[in-house]
């Protein structure tokens, strides 16, 4: 069983048994359900949380009248204040195409 704290690399060395089982047909049907499951579960976190960072970045969105991404360019570029909202909305941003990113990866496994 999989510690709640282990390092990555133990995890990862745990997954790649996984996947040698797999690849010599050797799995189980339960741990073939039991993948499913958390696959499914990642992505609707995933779905969870990037609607709750949109609703965050709608609120700077009105507040500023500008769209995140035209923000954001304007951000990297330097061309904005380095006030804590701007930081935060920066940050909220990142953290979005970090989940849309995750959630694409997640996606494209529940439709194969």
């Amino acid at each position: 069983m999989i510690e709640e704290h282990a390092p990555e690399s133990k995890v990862a060395q745990k997954l790649e048994l996984l996947a040698e089982l797999y690849r010599q047909g050797q799995a189980s049907e339960m741990a073939t359900r039991t993948l499913n499951k958390l696959l499914a579960y990642e992505a609707e976190t995933c779905r969870k949380q990037l609607q709750q960072l949109k609703a965050d970045l709608s609120v700077f969105e009105q507040r500023y009248k500008i769209s995140s991404a035209q923000f954001y360019n304007r951000f990297q570029r330097g061309q904005t204040e380095d006030s804590m909202d701007f930081v935060e909305w920066a940050s909220i941003v990142q953290m979005a195409r970090r989940l849309e990113k995750r959630l694409e990866l997640l996606s494209a496994e529940e439709n194969k």
